[in-house]
């Protein structure tokens, strides 16, 4: 597998040249910065270099070796994270002002979308996980009733989140099934597991029918913060998703998560199976060990969550546990622990976390989960006219009745509480307490 991006900066360095072009760093490191040679490798579209939304040479190349390895009709790259890729996928599924279907527990940035695209989303509420907002099972039955009781409103698509944020998988074959009975777009938010398309059984979305999806690939492979994937099947073509990803992302996209989008192309084709299945066996072999002291979800292969409360802790106290013996889990809340792994974790990393674990004192008293189940609220505004009105921030127990102006969440890992123009109740505001939001933005 060659790296064309890398292979024309590493040519660039070598010529060195006189850079009196962006950035302003010219390849030179302030003193002390820590970043070694990441400046030196910083650079923009200068000739040759390609541009990341008119991609014709050396990303376009890379991108389409990224989608040999995953197996789609198109893969592009995104510097933006799997934010610009949702974004760019609702903008290409749906029409300005269009309704879509989607699992309430997205992410937050699903419903600036909204805001942005003049979107109406049709809530599909999850079978809730006990104790968490945050994840829950969307059954294919649940999706086709939403298509066929919203059927007037022409749903553009249906948007699911899967893996969710403590590690659950939806049924995708399923879902993808029921929408191509009504011949309706799935559009799955893939943004924890990258890595499923290369396990021994692929459960990567798009090879389990899914029509659009985005993979964070700084998640769990080895690429930096804000480097993602978006994939489609043929459906949808790769310049449509050129085109709506510009309209969102910076036109000075870095070069640097590029270039290690590009060798991540490498290491896939390379050891990353053997490593991957290693790891997942060592996850297993540590869920085992755990297992007798700690309640373990069923989960993705890759993450390890804790329910606390039967060892008479919370999910947050036991994360605090952990922080303090040098172990920094990924999430927690009033129930759950979250620990993601990746093929890059050593098997020094698997013994400290379990020796962690075995090593905190627990009172052994059951805690009961607290309901944060999230329901139905009763919209005044849509989310693009209650994010674009005045508004006034107050205390959360003064906002019984108020319409909410912007999305007030549980981050991380970002899923709403509450939607800009839905009306809060009691419920939203005890759930919001629990997550320990105290003040929110009303529309004034």
């Amino acid at each position: 597998m060659n790296t064309p991006i890398c292979d024309f900066v590493r040519n660039y360095i070598k010529n060195s040249p006189v850079r009196v072009h962006m950035p302003g760093h010219k390849g030179h490191a302030l003193p002390d910065c820590g970043f070694g040679d990441a400046f030196l490798y910083d650079i923009t579209e200068i000739p040759g270099a390609d541009a990341l939304f008119e991609a014709e040479g050396i990303i376009r190349q890379s991108e389409e070796n990224a989608k040999r390895l995953f197996g789609t009709a198109e893969t592009v790259y995104s510097a933006g994270g799997s934010t610009l890729c949702i974004q760019a996928m609702l903008s290409t599924a749906c029409g300005r002002g269009s309704s879509f279907i989607c699992a309430r527990n997205a992410h937050r940035s699903v419903i600036n979308a909204c805001a942005l695209l003049d979107l109406d989303p049709i809530w599909l509420y999850p079978e809730y996980t006990s104790g968490s907002a945050v994840s829950g099972e969307i059954s294919p039955k649940v999706v086709e009733n939403a298509i066929i009781s919203n059927s007037k409103k022409h749903p553009a698509c249906v948007f699911i989140t899967s893996p969710d944020y403590l590690g659950k998988i939806a049924d995708i074959r399923g879902i993808a099934e029921v929408c191509r009975k009504y011949d309706i777009p799935l559009l799955v938010d893939n943004a924890h597991g990258a890595y499923l398309a290369f396990l021994e059984n692929n459960l990567h979305p798009i090879a389990l029918g899914a029509d659009m999806c985005c993979d964070s690939a700084h998640k769990t492979l080895p690429v930096l913060t804000g480097g993602a994937y978006l994939h489609s099947g043929k459906r949808f073509s790769a310049a449509e998703l050129k085109r709506n990803m510009s309209l969102f992302g910076s036109t000075s996209p870095s070069y640097l998560i590029l270039e290690s989008l590009d060798l991540c192309n490498k290491y896939l084709t390379e050891s990353f199976g053997k490593d991957l299945s290693e790891t997942v066996k060592r996850v297993n072999a540590l869920k085992s060990r755990l297992s007798a002291v700690y309640e373990i979800l069923d989960t993705e292969p890759l993450k390890l969550t804790v329910n606390a409360l039967p060892c008479g802790l919370s999910g947050n106290e036991l994360a605090e546990r952990l922080r303090e013996r040098g172990v920094e889990a990924e999430y927690s809340d009033s129930v759950h622990a979250v620990m993601m792994f990746s093929a890059m974790n050593t098997e020094s990393d698997f013994e400290r976390i379990a020796n962690a674990m075995e090593s905190i004192p627990m009172p052994r008293i059951w805690l009961e989960p607290p309901d944060v189940r999230i329901l139905p609220l009763k919209r005044a505004l849509s989310p693009a006219e209650a994010c674009f009105s005045p508004k006034v921030r107050i205390n959360t127990t003064d906002s019984l009745g108020k319409i909410a102006a912007e999305t007030v969440s549980v981050c991380p890992p970002c899923v709403p509480v509450v939607t800009p123009g839905e009306v809060i109740d009691e419920n939203t505001i005890k759930i919001l307490k629990i997550y320990s939001i105290f003040q929110i933005n009303v529309v004034q």
